[in-house]
């Protein structure tokens, strides 16, 4: 079976009106306490065309604590899958190892290897696997012990898609007080990884006004867009979503019809809402 080595990560950057997704513990403010390993974020999606070819991905780990500084002793971490988990070991996905060994050499930063299996996998599947990752073990000679904080990885069997190019914009804008305006612009899309597509532009503003990473992220799984819950631009406190509403992508002409939601905060009824129509050049 062939190997296609592909490395799908989802890096998201937070300013000082976001909160990083790493364990903390209280006795941090006064310098006491353990050391935490465990993840470097709490959700990742990996992606790959379900064709029998194997998709090779890796997960982020991490120390951090008071006294991280002081460390010298290697860190053993264990991982294993919660029950709550959807995707199934050999069906879905495949561990090398499941330890990984963090040293101070490294900062304590260290990436594990897992497999993503697509033989016998019929796309599009009606609801995505999800394997629930637990760190079960923080192995050291120092005071070091494992976080209690699951990883949420999703497996998304994918379609060909190849959406990559440049585009026309029809955006249908509503405001915060319900007016309604229509926006034309210049778009593309440019691959980040398998299935999925970073824009250059996002909501009503221009990418120089908002600075950071320019557009927002979606998903073409089988001709169906996704547009899963990010902070706009990587930077701010606004969330940009699809509200569970799925797009769709014209297999004949080519037309993407995405509709997505910025809200602020992230969960609020302070939200401007985009149908965004892109047809290609």
């Amino acid at each position: 079976m062939k190997t296609i080595k592909y490395l799908l990560i989802f890096a998201i950057g937070f300013s000082t009106l976001t909160s990083c997704v790493d364990d903390f513990d209280p006795s941090e403010a006064n310098g006491t306490g353990n050391n935490i390993a465990g993840f470097l974020v709490a959700s990742q999606n990996v992606g790959g065309i379900a064709n029998g070819d194997t998709y090779d991905h890796n997960i982020r780990f991490n120390v951090k604590g008071p006294t991280l500084s002081d460390l010298s002793s290697d860190v053993l971490v264990t991982v294993e899958a919660d029950p709550s988990s959807t995707a199934i070991e050999g069906v879905h996905y495949q561990f090398e190892s499941n330890s990984i060994t963090l040293s101070s050499g490294s900062n304590y930063l260290g990436e594990l290897p897992i497999t993503m299996l697509s033989d016998g996998i019929l796309a599009p599947l009606d609801v995505s696997p999800v394997l629930n990752l637990r760190v079960t073990n923080a192995t050291t000679g120092e005071n070091v012990v494992g976080s209690g904080k699951l990883l949420k990885i999703t497996f998304n069997y994918l379609c060909f898609s190849n959406l990559a190019g440049n585009y026309t914009a029809v955006v249908e804008y509503t405001a915060y007080d319900g007016s309604v305006y229509i926006l034309n612009y210049a778009e593309t899309f440019t691959e980040t990884g398998t299935g999925e597509y970073r824009t250059a532009e996002v909501g009503h503003w221009t990418a120089a006004q908002l600075g950071y990473t320019p557009g927002y992220t979606f998903y073409d799984i089988c001709n169906v867009t996704s547009v899963n819950g990010q902070n706009l631009v990587e930077a701010y406190g606004n969330w940009v979503d699809d509200l569970g509403v799925s797009g769709s992508v014209d297999p004949v002409t080519g037309i993407v019809s995405i509709d997505y939601s910025i809200c602020y905060p992230a969960g609020a009824d302070n939200c401007r809402y985009y149908k965004a129509v892109y047809t290609p050049l």
